[in-house]
């Protein structure tokens, strides 16, 4: 489902969704959550898929992942009651300022920069005059784009020819030449980019400290190790982490259902793209920075897992 089809059957479900955020319902009622995810083949929408099987499974809420362009999308639909919970960047939150709360962190987003394998392409600087697909409108990870290009002295509307394409569409315009690189926020390995043989990561890393002085928000420096990419070498680059968001109105029942699915259902939440890099526990759970958890949420964490 994408945001096009919020119409009529949306406002059904966030009217369900109202009276569920008031304790209402019948009591074999299953609460019905919808949760702005992202697009789809990105992490995002993955996760999404993965949360709603597990509380499938577990049957104690029914979550309706909703396809969006991502972070700042899923930000303004969770401000205007669109979606009861969001999946956003830590960096997309603080910029917003929507007064959103954090529900969990989950994992960290590895900001990837890529050229093809035989670009002469090998710092943010050679980027001046080419063409490069920025991601997706909407998302985290475009925003973030644009201000490392900023950092680095160029500007998206003069110094390069930019587009905005879902990452599937991106890697095909990068093999064929339409575009000389791409920018996607996911885990490692991000299937289907073709690195190393195919397409090359540009080290990004010595960019953390100027993003962190000029939009004031902590970057983290990460590295993507050897052969994350089977046969590529260690390439560092920038990192933020992603957050599950709801807002206040949200029922502290259904709060505690989601948190108890991150906590007792972790294996089984482990996208292609953390696989052996991210383990949810309830240390990186609560680690949510300057995003407030949800009272229930931080109940939860407290009462079931010390």
């Amino acid at each position: 489902m994408n945001r096009g089809t919020i119409g009529r059957r949306g406002f059904l479900v966030g009217a369900a969704a109202s009276l569920l955020a008031a304790g209402c319902g019948p009591p074999d009622y299953t609460p019905r959550i919808r949760l702005g995810s992202g697009r789809s083949g990105g992490f995002f929408h993955e996760f999404a898929g993965l949360l709603a099987e597990a509380a499938t499974a577990a049957k104690s809420i029914h979550i309706e992942p909703i396809e969006t362009a991502g972070s700042q999308e899923n930000l303004e639909l969770l401000a205007n009651g669109a979606i009861d919970v969001g999946l956003s960047l830590a960096d997309s939150v603080a910029t917003a300022r929507t007064g959103a709360l954090a529900i969990a962190r989950l994992y960290e987003t590895y900001i990837q920069l890529a050229v093809r394998a035989d670009s002469p392409i090998r710092t943010l600087d050679d980027l001046r005059g080419q063409r490069i697909d920025l991601g997706t409108t909407g998302s985290g990870a475009a925003m973030i784009a644009e201000r490392l290009l900023r950092v680095a002295g160029l500007d998206p509307a003069s110094d390069l020819v930019t587009s905005n394409q879902q990452l599937s569409d991106g890697i095909r315009a990068l093999r064929s030449g339409q575009v000389d690189a791409i920018v996607w926020g996911g885990g490692i390995p991000t299937p289907g980019v073709g690195v190393p043989t195919e397409t090359r990561l540009i080290d990004i890393g010595d960019w953390v400290r100027p993003l962190q002085e000029q939009y004031g928000y902590d970057y983290d420096r990460v590295v993507i190790p050897a052969n994350a990419y089977p046969g590529a070498p260690e390439v560092w680059t920038v990192g933020v982490p992603n957050l599950l968001l709801t807002a206040s109105k949200l029922a502290d029942a259904a709060v505690s259902a989601i948190t108890a699915l991150l906590l007792e259902q972790a294996d089984s939440l482990i996208s292609r793209q953390t696989l052996g890099f991210h383990f949810l526990d309830r240390r990186w759970l609560v680690g949510t920075g300057g995003v407030p958890l949800h009272p229930a949420a931080a109940d939860y964490y407290r009462d079931n897992h010390g």
